[in-house]
């Protein structure tokens, strides 16, 4: 203890320091120096209050900061243990997402590039499974510094991330109601969809029908489900929904319109199969954009959120804390397949 405390003491020389930043420090030299390894108990907060002088709300401050940092964990009834040497990291960050599909293999790579080198981001997937997702949250809480989540839209899900506090957590993706004071970077499905749809109308009645693969218990957004009815129904187009795509089933003048990437390279495989010409013999239409989609069969017509914009909004947020409530815009990209 003794060589940890001369690290703070000697610190105390620096104005420019606060005494929170002053513990904090002592205490990262100390791993660097090996004076503190892997495994080692710090000292407890009473027993710093009582070396050190200061008050104990300090001592409270700066080990939930190492905590943030992953450095430190806490043990109920044991006390604090170092976890980790990597003191260059200036924040643990959890990402908890659906899954690992393109559009958020985007958003992730993205984030990790403006958040840079000095920020840890362990990512974690819910794949749509409330009680995944609850366990999930469970296993991280209190252990990170900030939280980047994706949420199932469920009411349930709601009172589950209101056990973080309001400024550490930011909801991303799918727009779940919160307590005002939380921070959000979503997008909207229903109404979007719909405008979407309604723009490409013309297009869309060019063919006799119009295909929706929507799968119940899936990760799908349910608000596409809606826009869709939505739109047929008022522009009396012949709309049917299916599960998945079979194999073998494409038909001539029909617009197919798929939210998973799984649907849409099985019917782009049957349509070279059988030489049906994109956007003259059937149409495609796929939710969330990438690179792929940009150059596959020249070009699939996507109606998509920008992911780079929502990811740099989200480092934003994890970098200075700023507060944030923020509707993406979603936009359709027509090209070649419709």
């Amino acid at each position: 203890m003794s060589s940890l405390l001369k690290k703070i003491y000697d610190l105390q020389n620096v104005p420019s320091i606060s005494k929170h930043e002053q513990i904090v420090l002592g205490i990262i030299a100390a791993i660097d120096s090996d004076d503190l390894k892997i495994g080692d108990k710090l000292p407890s907060i009473n027993e710093m209050v009582a070396e050190v002088g200061y008050a104990r709300k300090t001592f409270v401050k700066a080990y939930n900061d190492l905590k943030e940092r992953g450095l430190v964990e806490s043990k109920s009834m044991k006390g604090y243990f170092v976890i980790s040497n990597k003191t260059n990291v200036k924040l643990r960050v959890a990402l908890v997402l659906f899954a690992f599909h393109s559009f958020q293999e985007d958003f992730y790579n993205t984030f990790r590039k403006e958040l840079g080198e000095k920020y840890h981001i362990d990512i974690f997937f819910h794949h749509n499974n409330v009680s995944l997702l609850k366990t999930v949250l469970e296993n991280i809480s209190r252990k990170y510094g900030m939280y980047v989540v994706a949420p199932i839209q469920k009411e349930e899900v709601s009172e589950m991330l209101m056990q973080f506090e309001s400024d550490k957590l930011l909801v991303i993706d799918r727009h779940l109601k919160m307590p005002k004071e939380y921070s959000y970077i979503t997008q909207e499905f229903e109404n979007v969809t719909y405008q979407k749809l309604v723009e490409l109308s013309s297009s869309i009645k060019k063919h006799e029908r119009f295909v929706l693969f929507y799968k119940d218990n899936s990760d799908y957004p349910p608000d596409i489900l809606k826009a869709f009815n939505r739109f047929v129904e008022e522009y009396d187009v012949d709309g049917t929904v299916l599960d998945s795509y079979e194999p073998n089933t494409l038909k001539r003048n029909t617009v197919y319109f798929s939210i998973s990437d799984t649907q849409l390279w099985k019917v782009l495989k049957d349509a070279r199969n059988m030489e049906y010409r994109l956007g003259k013999d059937i149409g495609i239409l796929a939710h969330d954009d990438n690179i792929i989609k940009e150059i596959a069969f020249g070009g699939i017509s996507t109606i998509s959120t920008d992911f780079t914009y929502m990811a740099k909004k989200a480092a934003f947020f994890v970098k200075e804390g700023n507060p944030i409530q923020e509707t993406v815009p979603t936009y359709l990209r027509q090209r070649n397949s419709l």
